[in-house]
């Protein structure tokens, strides 16, 4: 993982101008279910958590099976579906402290059959944008549903400016 972040952080640092901000933002996905997107998301999130200059928000985008906070033993809550859905006002408000520093999380949120439609408004692409910019240091971290299962990563790739793809070894 630190090979992967330091390309990251590379990419990230030598794009300048209006792109800087999704340049930050990274979608981890992986083309079906159980190739390791989930276990890939929250390591590299950890292993950038442990850079100096950075702060990490690690999303929980797989709205169908969201996993990530369950795996960090940290409570759901309202989260990106409820900010996207209208139902809570500021998405900053559903972001989750936890013990790691630099490490944040933000929940999935209320499970909704109109994900995708979320996803591609002009409402989320405020909410999404403003994700990296409320903080110059903050790279976004998105665990997305496998692209081939469900729709929602396809929507997603379109607001972040870097994709890592989890493909299972020997498959």
């Amino acid at each position: 993982f630190r090979l992967v972040k330091r390309q990251l952080l590379l990419t990230a640092r030598a794009v300048a101008g209006a792109d800087a901000d999704s340049a930050r933002m990274v979608l981890v996905g992986s083309a079906r279910p159980n190739e390791g997107k989930t276990f890939c998301a929250i390591n590299l999130a950890l292993s950038l958590a442990a850079e100096k200059d950075v702060e990490i928000l690690l999303v929980d985008a797989d709205f169908a099976k969201p996993d990530v906070l369950r795996r960090l033993g940290v409570e759901q809550g309202p989260g990106l579906l409820d900010v996207l859905s209208g139902a809570v006002a500021d998405v900053e408000d559903c972001v989750v402290e936890t013990d790691i520093p630099q490490l944040t999380l933000l929940p999935a949120g209320t499970k909704s059959a109109s994900d995708t439609e979320l996803l591609a408004s002009d409402h989320a692409h405020a909410v999404l944008a403003g994700l990296a910019r409320a903080n110059p240091r903050r790279y976004v971290i998105f665990d997305t549903p496998p692209v081939l299962a469900a729709s929602p990563a396809s929507v997603l790739a379109l607001h972040v400016g870097q994709v890592m793809l989890a493909v299972r070894a020997d498959q």
